[in-house]
């Protein structure tokens, strides 16, 4: 379960920007997710949630963010949005659409800190 590691790496990160800040108090962590990051969402909450037992956050929150999977149809001209990972194709024209513009994030982009 990679998710466990990638939840160990968020509240790192957290803690690295805490100690910077003098021991800020982490209330949230927001994140940005794409269905090409290779994570699922609710894997990804429960290990945060697990990870955070026992910690200096274990009151932080995770909060995701689930970017769309857009693709730029070169026949429309136009940014699409893909309703399935299955189908890489404009859902307009039915064009093969392999420049993916977006969801592919998985990144922190915000946290909510007390000081």
């Amino acid at each position: 379960m990679h998710e466990l590691s990638l939840a160990m790496s968020i509240l790192d990160i957290a803690g690295e920007e805490a100690d910077r800040r003098g021991g800020a108090v982490i209330k949230s962590i927001y994140l940005k997710m794409g269905p090409l990051s290779g994570v699922i969402k609710q894997a990804l909450v429960s290990a945060f949630d697990l990870a955070r037992e026992d910690s200096p956050f274990a009151d932080s929150q995770l909060m995701v963010e689930e970017v769309p999977l857009v693709v730029m149809c070169h026949v429309c001209q136009t940014e699409k949005i893909l309703p399935s990972l299955q189908d890489f194709c404009c859902p307009e024209c039915g064009t093969p659409c392999g420049d993916v513009i977006s969801g592919r994030e998985l990144e922190i982009v915000a946290m909510e800190i007390e000081e």
